[in-house]
């Protein structure tokens, strides 16, 4: 690691921590030629991510997109930000997990209704419509009977 200050390569790491829930090391350095001290993070290099869309075209994973139609389907509910980049942070995790470097963008979606199920019906509609392409009346009607046993189960349970 190059000194910022005078580039030269000998340093030494006075503290590290661990920061991002682990998901990074923070390096606190001191240069051994000059003395300047400067932060600097280290993080596991994942590969890129490649979606394949139902029409077979193929581009890299972006989860601002996941998040934008997040955002559209959450509009006046209950979720919150940090909900769904949670959400967000869920998905591409279980993406990374399949070991997979193509993954369909079916699984992306179903991916995101699973987990926005768990927080708000409304939310889950919206995106199930533009997700599944409702055409009909009868694909929000079959959607919200699924719904309404979901709901209908809970209850028995309890």
């Amino acid at each position: 690691m190059k000194c910022p200050k005078c580039q030269a390569v000998d340093t030494k790491v006075i503290e590290s921590r661990d920061v991002s829930g682990g998901e990074a090391i923070r390096r606190r350095r001191e240069c051994l030629k000059c003395g300047m001290r400067y932060t600097t993070y280290e993080r596991l290099e994942r590969p890129n991510l490649v979606v394949v869309k139902k029409d077979g075209t193929r581009q890299s994973f972006d989860r601002r997109k996941v998040l934008g139609g997040i955002d559209k389907a959450a509009e006046k509910t209950s979720i919150t930000a940090l909900q769904r980049e949670e959400i967000v942070a869920k998905v591409e995790k279980k993406l990374y997990e399949t070991g997979e470097a193509e993954v369909p963008s079916t699984l992306i979606g179903e991916l995101v209704m699973h987990e926005l199920s768990k927080l708000d019906d409304v939310a889950y509609v919206r995106f199930a419509s533009v997700y599944r392409r409702f055409t009909s009346i009868k694909g929000f009607e079959r959607e919200l009977s699924r719904l309404k046993d979901k709901a209908a189960d809970k209850i028995t349970k309890v």
